[in-house]
């Protein structure tokens, strides 16, 4: 009886570990995310901005951009 018991506390614990070992793994994508689209943005608005200022000046009304 004591060895079944062993078993399944062992198994509890894996179980917490992996659940922190998931954790980490999602916080370290999040983190990753947060750095590609702080080094990203800059580049993406510059190519929104290209592109309305491309179109702006293809047209003859007064197209207006907004940032």
């Amino acid at each position: 009886m004591t060895i079944l018991l062993q078993g399944h506390r062992a198994k509890m614990d894996e179980r917490g570990a992996s659940a922190v070992e998931y954790g980490l793994l999602i916080a370290g994508i999040a983190a990753i995310i947060v750095v590609a689209v702080m080094a990203l943005g800059p580049v993406v608005k510059e190519a929104f901005s290209d592109t309305c200022t491309a179109i702006r000046s293809s047209t003859t009304t007064t197209a207006t951009c907004s940032t």
